[in-house]
């Protein structure tokens, strides 16, 4: 039976390439795109939902009816420029995006998080991931997938100087990242979002965390 996906950051690194895989799939007839910005891509089955931001979400109510939703929202501290608008972001956009289309009789929600994710941590990006699954959980979705890749590998359009640092120390001592380590490699956007895909696909009851390691075999 064909299905509804909604896609929340398509722009993004793993959300394009998300995009592109659940446009060629036969799973789903249509693949809608919250989006701010045209995307400049034509496809049948393609619906692009524009909204500039949080509060123009539930405007958009009527046209968040889905059966899968995928969240792949992010941003750094450095671009959002404040710890008020990081967390507009990252917390507030996918709660309220769960929210919302769950009353639009949404099953699943698929989201992206991070490695070290945790509402107690006294590191603000970690405790904000954390935060923003564990409101989620309690929104009550039949299935609920977190995803905490480690750092994520890919060609993005804008410039992050520590995540490239990052990603070059990474990729250097990788041999070395082995065993219980494993699961501190970076990982490749492109998993991500297949493994979303794949997942998406399984829609096992209840929370299950997919860790970094877990998204490496797919």
């Amino acid at each position: 039976m064909s299905k509804i996906a909604l896609i929340a950051g398509a722009t993004g690194l793993v959300g394009g390439h998300l995009l592109s895989i659940l446009l060629e799939s036969s799973d789903y007839d249509k693949v809608k795109v919250l989006t701010r910005r045209p995307l400049n891509q034509s496809a049948e089955k393609l619906i692009e939902i524009t909204v500039s931001g949080v509060a123009e979400l539930d405007t958009q109510k009527d046209n968040l009816k889905a059966d899968d939703v995928f969240c792949c929202l992010g941003t750094t501290m450095k671009k959002a420029g404040s710890k008020e608008a990081f967390r507009e972001i990252d917390y507030n956009y996918p709660l309220s995006l769960a929210r919302l289309s769950i009353e639009m009789g949404a099953k699943h929600f698929l989201l992206i998080s991070a490695m070290g994710a945790n509402p107690q941590s006294g590191i603000f990006y970690n405790k904000v991931k954390g935060e923003v699954e564990e409101a989620i959980h309690k929104v009550g979705f039949e299935s609920f997938t977190i995803m905490r890749p480690s750092l994520i590998m890919g060609d993005r359009n804008e410039k992050r100087t520590g995540e490239n640092i990052g990603k070059f120390v990474m990729g250097a001592f990788k041999f070395l990242l082995i065993g219980p380590l494993k699961k501190y490699r970076a990982v490749e956007a492109k998993k991500i979002a297949k493994a979303m895909a794949v997942l998406a696909k399984k829609a096992d009851p209840g929370m299950r965390v997919v860790e970094s390691n877990e998204i490496q075999n797919y």
